[in-house]
């Protein structure tokens, strides 16, 4: 497929003059966890507690029961062996969150063992304690079996109302943060060096854009900001149509940022997924902020948005913010 890309050239590796980071950083209190304890989901954990030694938050995780898990766990089964099935869940739930629970050393946390909808238990998680961010793995896939399966995952991210951190199945690099193995839950530091923001310009573009300039301001990151159109071939009638995409791209910048670095443009024709995963490995990003696309009324059958397939391929953690 045909490719163009642009860049804003113009002292691309020199750093902004700005003034040092003040007091009005990106402020992250309540970060919620959730997760099925698989090896998939609990990849994420890590990017929660570092989030929480970052911010000094408090970290809520929620282990939701479902009809689904257990029907499908175990085959089906009558009434009576499904009530009795949920509390002997319940009871291993809760001992594993306070076995991991006893090894946040400084770290505030709560924990939920709720029986129900995903989404609707996390929703009031949310709600009641005014959540800042949602983390959570996923493998990428759909279907049914365990938690946070692409389908669940999607679900979240079409409803939550906060940014959703989701790590995918083939985050690594330094990107890949690791608990140690020790009596402490300490992962290593988020190391955000580089932070890609990929937008459609939709109308929320703006305010997801300031979302990614605070992040880079906070981590002191280099930003990249990226459009990619797939309707090239009907560009050929305009005269600049690449100069006017870099130049919406650096209208996002809010005035008065404290990046310590000048953000870079990229225009791109092609699949926006492939596009935006493609600038991602080349700049080596421990980020990707992207918009998510809202749910729909009475469509529960959507087809998977960009961002499930940014994120099934992405080397870094991306993080969603619906529109």
């Amino acid at each position: 497929m045909a490719l163009v890309e642009a860049r804003l050239e113009e002292e691309k590796n020199a750093a902004a003059v700005v003034s040092p980071k003040t007091s009005a950083a990106l402020s992250v209190k309540n970060v919620l966890f959730a997760t099925d304890f698989s090896f998939t989901s609990e990849s994420a954990r890590p990017y929660a507690i570092a989030l929480c030694r970052h911010f000094g938050s408090t970290l809520h995780t929620a282990h939701v029961l479902s009809d689904v898990n257990i029907v499908a766990m175990t085959g089906g089964v009558d009434y009576v062996g499904l009530s009795a099935l949920y509390e002997d869940a319940r009871s291993q739930a809760k001992e594993k969150l306070s076995q991991i629970s006893s090894r946040l050393r400084g770290i505030p946390h709560r924990d939920y063992v709720p029986h129900g909808g995903i989404w609707e238990n996390l929703a009031e998680i949310v709600e009641e304690n005014r959540i800042d961010v949602i983390v959570l793995g996923t493998h990428g896939r759909t279907g049914l079996g365990k938690l946070l399966l692409g389908s669940v995952a999607e679900n979240i991210l079409r409803h939550a109302l906060c940014p959703v951190l989701t790590v995918g199945p083939k985050v690594c690099g330094r990107a890949k943060l690791s608990a140690n193995s020790g009596n402490d839950l300490s992962p290593l530091d988020l190391d955000l060096r580089q932070i890609v923001f990929a937008t459609n310009f939709a109308p929320n573009s703006s305010r997801i854009a300031k979302h990614a300039v605070s992040l880079a301001e906070e981590f002191q990151s280099r930003l990249t900001l990226l459009h990619v159109t797939e309707n090239y071939r009907q560009r050929g009638s305009r005269t600049t149509p690449i100069e006017d995409e870099l130049g919406r791209l650096r209208n996002l910048i809010p005035e008065n940022t404290l990046l310590q670095y000048r953000p870079d443009t990229v225009v791109e024709f092609g699949f926006p997924s492939d596009r935006i995963l493609k600038i991602a490995s080349k700049l080596e990003a421990d980020l990707i902020v992207l918009g998510a696309r809202a749910a729909e009324a009475g469509n529960t059958h959507l087809p998977w948005s960009t961002a499930h397939h940014v994120i099934a391929g992405a080397h870094c953690p991306v993080l969603t913010i619906r529109g």
